[in-house]
């Protein structure tokens, strides 16, 4: 019996998971909250790290030098129209990011909001555990597996599942200090 295809599925959606949480702002500097931001370069969208350095010199400020001066105004408009909710300052050379402190409505606010990313994920799983036991079940109904077999690999399964939805809400919890802590 190989698990492998599942493990692997549900491995792929924990680190979906873990880069989206990556982009939620926490109080604190996070350069991955720019990761989808993109600008047009040369008549292609491309992405901020690609033609600038970013840099996180203090717990609340992000610094972006762009390589060529000429795409600031670029850079500067597209973190604008993205919906980081960040202000950028631009002094000509560089544009800075500064991350305000979180209130406590918005720590509680992005708390729900990272609870329900890790309800999608933990949905996603479950949808991969249902799709992996029904693959099982179609080999045991055109007779290549036995019923025993079918039963083991339920078994398995479901064990593969409550490990990978723990370590999400080990993730969860984790962020969740992260946020509530700032």
């Amino acid at each position: 019996m190989d698990y492998t295809n599942i493990t692997e599925k549900m491995n792929k959606t924990i680190s979906v998971f873990e880069e989206n949480l990556s982009e939620v702002r926490a109080g604190r500097a996070n350069p991955a909250i720019l990761n989808k931001v993109k600008i047009d370069y040369y008549g292609t969208p491309t992405p901020i790290n690609q033609v600038a350095g970013i840099s996180v010199p203090e717990a609340r400020l992000i610094v972006i030098q762009p390589w060529d001066a000429s795409i600031l105004k670029e850079i500067e408009k597209a973190i604008l129209t993205s919906d980081i909710g960040i202000n950028p300052n631009n002094d000509g050379k560089v544009i800075r990011l500064a991350f305000p402190e979180l209130n406590e409505e918005r720590r509680k606010e992005l708390v729900k909001n990272i609870k329900k990313m890790a309800e999608d994920a933990k949905v996603a799983i479950r949808a991969i555990r249902r799709d992996g036991i029904d693959e099982f079940k179609k080999q045991q109904k055109d007779s290549l597996i036995t019923e025993d077999d079918l039963s083991r690999a339920e078994d398995e399964i479901q064990k593969i599942t409550d490990k990978k939805i723990e370590e999400i809400d080990t993730i969860l919890s984790a962020k969740e200090k992260e946020i509530l802590n700032v």
